[in-house]
């Protein structure tokens, strides 16, 4: 008894001890002022505040200890020290803040095609670095940028799941892919450039939306996707990663890093190989299409005196992929006994930048690309050649607050197919050859430390349809604490277009293909208003919230007609006009828990105006919603989760007696991943794809048991008719695809680093 009133004693004296705390204050500046909203906290401790419009700050109730005391703001570097805290202590700490750029800011080139940190850029861009396609592994970038807002790889075919990238409803032609600032993937390899490139490769990856015409010309309507590869100078020595799913799929990548005398050099090969063919739907045909791809990267870079750079890479990709019915074989291709649709592709590209030995910054970029194709559509035979050259002078100057960038361009462009393409009255075979020469500059004007303008105009000359003008204006607004910025952009967009390099619908299935006139280039006029907001809460998290209001009208756009005649695919200028509006609004929150939550989401209204009457595009989602969450459970576990939902699209039926339904339901991918960090550079990740294991219907192609149509009738004007073996008067037809037709499944993976020394 006396132990217990002892110790009831113990604990009624110690607690007067417990009530003493400290106290810590201070002022933050920077350059003599004082920094507004800067977060500081105790690390290991809840305990923090955010400075006040002086630049001071208190934190009281802190226990007696030994503590570090840390200060973090958007655009300076961060700062600690250590702080001894006794009872009832009444500490000063003061802190001076140096800018940074490199704090929560990357540095981009995309948006002015010149470096220049993602804060201060007129142009908004938006940067995702390898750890956001980490959260969910697949085997090419195409699939890799499903979980980015505003942003949808699109399957065109259900037989040969070829695609394309949407960027705001607007699809894959009016994106620009390049590799290292330098235009790769267009024409004949838009429906296949994002494959094959070796993600252990890869910097980041910078995305801008709206028209980009004025820096880099035709086919940046929509926008553009810029793969940013690493410097052979800082990579890491050798990179592994391994992954194979419950499908039978398996991909590999690796990076290794060597030296060649003064040339660092980054060699990376990709393979990928399917070989499982599955029909859950039970409609007879390849739920996925079977592929055997490789790539192979190599980049070298040299260092010159006063800092001149040289550097060149080469890429070779060789990929054999085939879909259709379940039992068919390599013998069968071509011929009508079993329908298969088999590609081959053959592809290499060489790109390049040199910085002339001059006193003024000149810098010359270059490339050529390759492509070609032998392919099979059923019985359709496709064999098309691509070869593209491309070359670039640009000189920048700064001049009091003006930093100027002039430049010119050649880009020649051969391609040939044995299509009605280049094909011509007198049965003769002549290829498609055009010159594209151009001129371009842009000013961009530091008004003063919160305002920038930036103004530029390209005109080029193309050897078919002769003049083109591309003007922008963009301008930037900042706040004096840099939490706050307000961007305005608007600018002119062309596209040359090629049907059959660009549009997979016009090659397969049983439609014949129809131009109604020679199509001219098209045009779009696009407002873009973008608003960014950065927050560090007293509990030091770190919130982004961006918001977008974009509207694109278009003029002669060409778009496929395919409901006039269900037999046919009439391209031809629109006699009218196509719009494309919305709000894009997205969040990243950063906690010191750990968590990680990227959120966004996309309306958008993308409407086509023939002939005075107004319908909603073809493929296109009304709402888009993404998200990718990570969570660090400790012990080297983290856990990702990811996905995306769409909203209903309009899709192409074959007639009024069509019986599948007009709109896609509301439909969404989830994924959930595992990874564990083990020491010396190892990682083992897996989970499942597909949590939801949502398929789109088992009817989405139209009369799969009959893909030659040979039981189908047609009347005297070609158009089919409505029979007991086909009452709703349908031919076979692929196109009608809105979602992935690829299960639920689950996936293993294992990575290994090692970082130069």
């Amino acid at each position: 008894m006396q132990k217990i009133i002892g110790l009831i004693v113990l604990i009624c004296g110690y607690q007067p001890l417990m009530a003493q705390t400290g106290q810590v204050k201070g002022i933050i500046q920077s350059n003599g002022v004082p920094v507004e909203f800067a977060s500081v906290h105790l690390e290991g401790t809840s305990l923090g505040a955010s400075s006040n419009a002086k630049g001071q700050y208190l934190i009281t109730g802190i226990p007696a200890g030994t503590y570090t005391i840390a200060v973090s703001m958007i655009g300076y570097a961060p700062q600690s020290q250590r702080i001894e805290v006794a009872e009832t202590s009444r500490l000063e700490v003061n802190f001076v803040l140096s800018e940074s750029d490199q704090t929560l800011d990357e540095v981009v080139i995309s948006g002015t095609m010149r470096e220049v940190s993602r804060l201060e850029s007129p142009v908004p861009v938006e940067v995702f670095a390898p750890s956001f396609f980490k959260a969910n592994p697949t085997p090419s970038i195409f699939e890799s940028l499903q979980n980015v807002n505003g942003v949808r790889p699109q399957i065109n075919c259900n037989v040969c799941n070829t695609g394309d990238i949407h960027i705001n409803g607007l699809e894959g032609p009016y994106t620009m892919v390049l590799i290292d600032g330098m235009p790769i993937v267009s024409g004949l390899s838009t429906v296949y450039g994002l494959t094959g490139i070796p993600q252990s490769l890869i910097q980041r990856v910078e995305i801008v939306k709206g028209p980009a015409s004025t820096l880099y010309g035709s086919e940046a309507v929509g926008g553009l996707i810029n793969i940013i590869t690493k410097n052979p100078s800082t990579a890491p020595a050798l990179s592994v990663d391994l992954m194979s799913t419950s499908w039978g799929e398996f991909n590999s990548d690796i990076g290794v890093k060597w030296k060649m005398g003064k040339a660092n050099v980054l060699t990376g090969v990709n393979y990928f190989n399917y070989q499982n063919p599955i029909d859950n739907n039970q409609d007879g045909f390849t739920d996925v299409t079977q592929q055997n791809r490789v790539s192979v990267f190599n980049k070298w870079h040299f260092e010159r005196r006063q800092q001149r750079t040289f550097h060149f890479a080469v890429r070779y990709i060789g990929e054999d992929r085939w879909g259709g019915q379940v039992n068919w074989t390599p013998q069968f291709r071509g011929s009508d006994e079993r329908y298969g649709e088999s590609i081959y592709t053959n592809r290499w590209e060489l790109l390049g930048q040199y910085q002339l030995p001059l006193k003024a910054p000149v810098q010359f970029q270059y490339s050529a690309t390759h492509h070609h194709q032998n392919s099979y559509y059923g019985t359709t035979y496709y064999d098309a050649t691509q070869f593209i050259a491309f070359g670039q002078l640009s000189f920048t100057k700064k001049i009091a607050a003006h930093d100027v960038l002039v430049g010119s361009a050649l880009r020649y462009n051969y391609y040939d197919d044995n299509t009605p393409a280049t094909a011509f009255l007198d049965a003769t075979n002549r290829p498609s050859i055009q010159y594209l020469p151009g001129l371009f500059v842009q000013d961009e004007i530091s008004i003063n430390q919160q305002n920038k303008l930036l103004a530029g105009v390209r005109y080029d000359h193309n050897s078919i349809h002769g003049s083109i003008f591309s003007p922008r204006l963009n301008y930037k607004w900042t706040s004096v604490d840099k939490t706050n910025s307000l961007r305005f952009s608007t600018g002119n967009g062309y596209r040359v277009a090629n049907v059959f390099t660009e549009d997979h619908a016009a090659l397969t299935g049983a439609r014949e293909v129809v131009f109604q006139d020679e199509l001219k280039p098209e045009t779009s006029w696009n407002v873009n208003v973008n608003w960014v907001k950065k927050i560090y809460t007293p509990r030091n998290a770190f919130i982004t919230l961006d918001a977008t209001t974009f509207y694109t009208h278009f003029s002669n756009r060409i778009i496929p007609d395919y409901e006039t005649d269900p037999n046919k695919i009439i391209y031809s200028n629109l006699n009218g006009n196509a719009v494309s509006k919305g709000l894009s609004l997205s969040m990243d929150i950063s906690w010191p828990s750990g968590l990680k939550a990227i959120l966004g989401s996309t309306w958008m209204d993308v409407t086509i105006n023939r002939n005075g009457v107004t319908s909603q595009q073809l493929l296109t989602e009304r709402f888009s919603g993404v998200w990718n969450i990570g969570y660090a459970l400790g012990r080297g576990f983290t856990i990702d989760y990811t996905g995306n939902l769409y909203g209903p699209m309009r899709l192409p039926l074959l007639g009024p007696l069509d019986p599948r339904s007009e709109y896609s339901p509301w439909w969404s991918i989830q994924n959930i991943q595992l990874t564990k960090t083990f020491s010396k550079g190892w990682e083992l990740y897996g989970g499942v794809k597909n949590l939801l294991n949502y398929v789109p219907p088992a009817n989405s192609i139209a009369r799969s048991f009959d893909p030659f149509d040979k039981q189908v009738q047609f009347d005297a004007n070609g158009q089919v008719l409505a029979t007991p073996q086909n009452p709703y008067a349908l031919t076979f037809d692929p196109t009608y695809v809105f979602a992935p037709n690829q299960g639920i499944r689950f996936f293993l993976g294992i990575r290994y680093t090692i970082n130069a020394h």
